[in-house]
């Protein structure tokens, strides 16, 4: 286990494995009750709604609290042990998908004083009913002492939460969705076109994923929870630069289509286009609760921060990478619903181009590079279904993407990419294969630091990396003269000098020019978790911190103006920028470690 790996802050817990759900014990009161409203959700097609829930209790405890159980019939039949029967059964096997203090009220009555309160629950649609439960001992020592009854969305199977991706060809869109429609019950495909013209559907795959996907708990046992179904729809041969209208369907058996709302995005441009492009990149936002349910404000403090901000500034960007860490779900699935439903607004009308980090994939003896527990035994199930990338197999997480003047090479830092593994050739072919005439702005992004941080884990462990990242890396690097590296993993911001071997290259901070003789390392994890701490260490090669959320936004004006800019999340303001400026002989010409071979023969 690796240094960085003991001592984490207490932030780090996700708020449900809090619960000591497999201790419940079911002594309902007779003098309690639980009533939520309204009975039915979207009755106007919406996909998220809010319920109040009234509790009484005659012997009310600050540590009393409300759960959200989806579905809402929860009891022992929910159980699974990982080996045989347990000689005490549970009571309560699945945990809740949130849950709030019953102090917390919105009420005007002191909950402690009256045993009266009234809570505010944002829902979304997951497929299933639901129903809050009351529960007296704390979240170590649960007592369930009162239900609700069930509410529901109108259509629980509705297709909800797009999220577009990039497909393997520059002229290809995906669309994924969630839905709780199998292909027995109904045909999923999208409904796709330019505004005037008559539309083109094109057809849908259904994936889903089960309990014995999972490699150990909680996915396994109390945070398992039924995905639904996610399909993927690819819409080809489009024409560059241009607005698109979709909606997805469902055809049922009896010939009815349930439809979803209708959302529209721009396709992307031709590689090698020269027109104004923008790319927003961060990773490690994780995901939080506008309820203020599960705690999440000590968790992933900045995640709605973040999210609005990208949300308000739609119309001045085109495509996202997250580059890892999502939800932080840790084995919880009903967070990936949550997720999903959390960056819809941007996802279902920008390309939404992820990354795996270890909070999607570390497990033991699960294939990956690293043995940690830190998905929660997901071991990327969850992700590499819920998200299209356009890798050859989403089980290794490693893709290679366009967008007009920009080449993008994603690595995956949970499996191994040192020289002579599998994703090693992978990268030099993919920095290999670009044309630096036509796409001038080469980029290489990962989740894990494999270039340079001054985070005070990797400090504490004298690398400032991850182990064998840069020693590894850095001559592919040099050798085809990669622009910028972004990184997640660390939840802040930091960006060196252009840089080879530890040592500065350029003395420039703001203006960079002429020939690429290192790469610019950015550490962008501030997306939204709680922030991590620089090291008291002078590294010189460390040009910017921030110890903030934000992200960094990439404007490329033509083949030989680019423009990088970190914003941070609260104000969406500029707090760190530089330009390079060049042409295309700058990019050919010889530097340490990175010239082609030559001739004296005439």
């Amino acid at each position: 286990m690796r240094m960085s790996d003991f001592g984490r802050n207490p932030t780090d817990e996700q708020p449900l494995s809090k619960i000591a759900i497999h201790k419940a014990f079911v002594d309902l009161h007779e003098s309690a009750s639980v009533k939520a409203e309204p009975l039915l959700l979207g009755l106007k097609g919406e996909d998220t709604a809010w319920v109040n829930v009234e509790l009484k209790y005659p012997q009310p405890s600050e540590n009393d609290w409300v759960g959200v159980f989806s579905p809402a019939k929860f009891n022992a039949s929910d159980c699974y042990f990982e080996s045989g029967k347990s000689h005490e059964a549970p009571c309560i096997c699945t945990a809740p998908i949130k849950y709030m203090f019953a102090n917390q009220s919105s009420s005007k009555s002191n909950y402690i004083t009256t045993g009266k309160a009234t809570l505010s629950f944002q829902l979304i649609n997951q497929r299933a009913d639901f129903a809050f439960a009351l529960f007296s001992g704390g979240l170590e020592n649960p007592t369930l002492v009162a239900v609700s009854n069930p509410i529901s969305f109108a259509n629980p199977k509705a297709p909800v939460y797009p999220r577009l991706a990039h497909g393997k060809a520059w002229d290809e869109m995906t669309v994924t969705w969630t839905s709780g429609y199998n292909i027995d019950e109904a045909v999923a495909f999208v409904e796709w076109g330019q505004t005037g013209l008559s539309p083109k559907q094109s057809p849908a795959g259904t994936l889903t994923f089960t309990r014995g996907s999972m490699c150990g708990p909680p996915a396994r046992t109390v945070g398992w929870r039924d995905p639904g179904f996610i399909h993927t729809s690819f819409l080809k041969e489009l024409w560059p630069n241009t607005m698109y209208n979709y909606r997805m369907g469902h055809m049922l058996l009896n010939g009815t289509i349930i439809w979803s709302k209708m959302y529209s995005f721009k396709s992307s441009p031709f590689p090698g286009q020269s027109s104004l492009q923008r790319v927003i990149i961060f990773g490690d936002m994780g995901k939080a609760e506008r309820d203020g349910s599960n705690e999440y404000a000590c968790y992933q403090p900045g995640s709605l921060i973040t999210t609005d901000q990208l949300i308000s500034d739609l119309d001045n960007y085109d495509i996202v990478f997250h580059i890892g860490d999502m939800p932080y779900a840790n084995g919880y699935l009903s967070q990936w619903d949550q997720f999903t439903a959390q960056v819809e607004p941007i996802a279902s009308v920008k390309p939404y181009m992820v990354a795996s980090g270890n909070h999607e994939r570390s497990w033991p003896n699960s294939g990956g590079f690293y043995a940690t527990k830190d998905s929660g035994g997901e071991c990327g199930v969850p992700a590499e279904t819920m998200y299209y990338v356009p890798a050859e197999n989403r089980a290794k997480f490693w893709y290679s993407t366009d967008y007009g003047m920009f080449h993008f090479c994603i690595a995956d830092s949970e499996h191994d990419w040192r020289e002579g593994s599998e994703q090693y050739a992978w990268i030099e072919k993919c920095l290999a294969s670009v044309d630096r005439k036509k796409q001038p702005w080469l980029i290489f992004s990962a989740h894990r630091v494999l270039g340079y941080s001054s985070n005070s884990w990797y400090a504490m462990e004298g690398s400032f990396e991850e182990p064998m990242g840069r020693e590894h890396l850095q001559k592919l690097w040099q050798k085809y003269k990669v622009d910028i590296a972004f990184y997640g993993h660390v939840h802040n911001y930091e960006r060196t000098c252009p840089i080879y071997q530890n040592q500065c290259v350029n003395p420039e901070r703001y203006s960079y020019s002429g020939t690429v003789n290192g790469t610019i390392h950015v550490v962008v994890g501030g997306g939204g978790s709680h922030l991590s701490d620089f090291t008291e260490i002078d590294t010189v090669w460390s040009l910017y911190k921030d110890h903030d959320w934000g992200f960094v936004k990439l404007t490329a004006f033509n083949h030989s103006s680019l423009l990088f800019e970190y914003k941070k999340s609260r104000d969406g303001l500029v707090y760190d920028n530089f330009t390079i400026s060049r042409d295309y002989r700058d990019v050919l010409a010889c530097v340490h470690d990175g010239c082609e071979p030559t001739t004296l023969a005439s």
